[in-house]
């Protein structure tokens, strides 16, 4: 499991990171909040990160507050680190977005269990997601004609599942999102439309008396 640091003191930092580094998590170690939101934007970004509270550029309430607005399907799991001790402001980071909080300083198996909660959080969305994604491509495939169609041999009318025969077009349309517009193609123009238009032809001089 990947888990993103950011924090601007650089003993506290390599202390961290080390303890994570221990508990076998794979480190991504950034200094402030700015960082810490580039390093979510590359690909495989950590689905944790745990950021301090107070951080020059970018605090950890404003970090929580940014990457609430980007909405996705595996949103990062977010520890704040933070020495606040009064409630209200323990309030203000989780209605910010984070997930957990842990006060400095702070106890390993605390932290650990907290982050370990965060592991089963990310593990659950993941598998939200895949199954999302499942059932996005079932819509799309239920959406789309495959298999045997009995069609007419003669009129080309489509048998449906209540054993009725419609017209192609109406069949296509029930079962898809395709739309039709209707033209005529140069051969039935030939073999049925000039025709039609020439045996009219023949009658209006047949009326005008204009027998060949």
């Amino acid at each position: 499991m990947k888990i993103l640091i950011a924090e601007d003191d650089l003993t506290s930092r390599r202390i961290l990171e080390a303890i994570l580094a221990k508990w076998n998590y794979e480190v991504t170690a950034t200094g402030d909040g700015l960082e810490a939101w580039q390093a979510l934007q590359t690909e495989n970004a950590p689905p944790i990160a745990i950021i301090d509270w107070m951080m020059p550029g970018m605090d950890g309430v404003d970090f929580c507050r940014q990457i609430r607005q980007t909405p996705t399907l595996t949103p990062t799991y977010i520890i704040l680190l933070t020495s606040k001790a009064q409630q209200e402001d323990v309030v203000a980071g989780l209605e910010a977005g984070a997930n957990d909080y842990v006060r400095k300083p702070f106890e390993r198996e605390e932290l650990r269990a907290r982050i370990q909660v965060g592991e089963r959080v990310v593990e659950l969305q993941a598998a939200l997601a895949d199954r999302v994604k499942m059932l996005e491509e079932a819509i799309v495939k239920i959406k789309t004609l495959q298999g045997l169609l009995p069609i007419c041999s003669y009129c080309k009318k489509i048998r449906n599942d209540q054993d009725y025969w419609q017209q192609i077009e109406t069949y296509v349309a029930e079962h898809t999102q395709a739309e039709f517009t209707h033209g005529i193609c140069p051969d039935c123009l030939e073999k049925h439309i000039k025709v039609q238009m020439e045996t009219l032809q023949k009658m209006k001089d047949g009326k005008n008396g204009k027998i060949p």
